[in-house]
């Protein structure tokens, strides 16, 4: 992933590579590094204080995401997500994704990204991100967990 200055670290978490996430092929599944950048995404959620639904009706939703796999994962491990945010718009904030191996801390095993809108559930419309969530976002406080 390219340095953008616009963008920063605010959670690092490892999760355990289970047996279940590989293929036949004996390394974990594509699909399965989306559900690595989501718990990442949701941990972090977790840990500010933002659920999904903030009793208001409103929260989250990813409008686009991409990964693009450098290096296999293997079971047994465990995998380490970093997730870094952007900017935040009126509505939306860009964030990115870098998933490495504990066992290979060095060496990044795959990149993605995700656009998170806010929107009114009800209404399914986007509105202000909160202004908790904004100035969580442009503080840019790291969390390790």
């Amino acid at each position: 992933m390219t340095t953008d200055h616009a963008f920063h670290t605010v959670i690092d978490y490892a999760m355990p590579i289970r047996w279940g996430d590989m293929d036949a092929f004996g390394h974990v599944n594509n699909t399965v590094y989306f559900r690595y950048m989501e718990q990442v995404r949701i941990s972090w959620f977790e840990r500010i204080g933002i659920a999904c639904d903030n009793g208001e009706g409103q929260g989250p939703v990813i409008v686009n995401a991409s990964m693009e796999f450098l290096k296999q994962l293997h079971y047994p491990g465990d995998v380490i997500g970093r997730m870094s945010v952007g900017q935040p718009g009126r509505s939306s904030f860009d964030t990115r994704f870098e998933l490495y191996c504990s066992d290979d801390p060095a060496t990044l095993y795959a990149r993605g990204a995700a656009k998170i809108v806010w929107i009114d559930y009800a209404a399914g419309k986007s509105v202000p991100i909160p202004d908790l969530l904004r100035q969580i976002i442009e503080t840019g406080k790291t969390i390790a967990l």
